[in-house]
């Protein structure tokens, strides 16, 4: 999946009170993170969209957009978002994807379950999966290492011949890979 283009979809998802319809076309140009997970009214995945939304705006700065993706309605998000005080808090959007194109696009349905697995992927501004992270069902992800990706990656695709080693933060120090550093890190 990494380096692959993101395939064509159309949904609708549900963003800031309105039912919007999105398509991959809404993805170019711009760095986009989908975040699939199982069910809306669950026990891990308010949890985890809950800590995205607090992270929106400083993802917003750096030019993201979000989806969270699951296989409920955009119907079935609005009313998560309308009676769960996490959810309420999201702005970005929530994509109902009940005819699973998108999930198997990514390559996340569960099959026979017709449930998205936890996965996120990172998509720079060519459509192009940058980064993706998949976890079993009781483990939630953490905003803050996806937001470490995020700067990771862009610092890279904007800085050519450096790469950022483990546990880059950002304005630490990245590495040019080249012949005298063969051995010697």
């Amino acid at each position: 999946m990494i380096n692959s283009e993101i395939q064509p979809f159309n949904a609708t998802a549900f963003k800031q009170g309105e039912f919007v319809e999105i398509s991959e076309a809404d993805v170019k140009g711009k760095w986009s993170v989908f975040f699939f997970y199982p069910a809306d009214f669950t026990f891990v995945c308010p949890t985890e969209l809950g800590d995205v939304a607090d992270k929106y705006e400083e993802l917003q700065k750096l030019g993201v957009e979000v989806f969270s993706v699951s296989t409920d309605t955009h119907f079935t998000h609005k009313a998560w978002h309308d009676s769960s005080e996490t959810i309420g808090k999201i702005n970005y959007f929530m994509v109902g994807d009940q005819t699973g194109t998108i999930t198997n696009n990514f390559g996340v349905m569960r099959e026979g379950q017709g449930l998205a697995d936890r996965a996120t992927f990172l998509i720079d501004p060519d459509g192009v999966i940058q980064a993706m992270e998949i976890t079993a069902e009781g483990i939630g992800r953490d905003a803050d290492d996806l937001l470490r990706k995020v700067k990771a990656a862009q610092y890279v695709r904007n800085h050519p011949g450096e790469v950022c080693p483990a546990k880059w933060k950002e304005g630490e120090a990245t590495l040019s890979p080249s012949l005298d550093l063969v051995g010697k890190i």
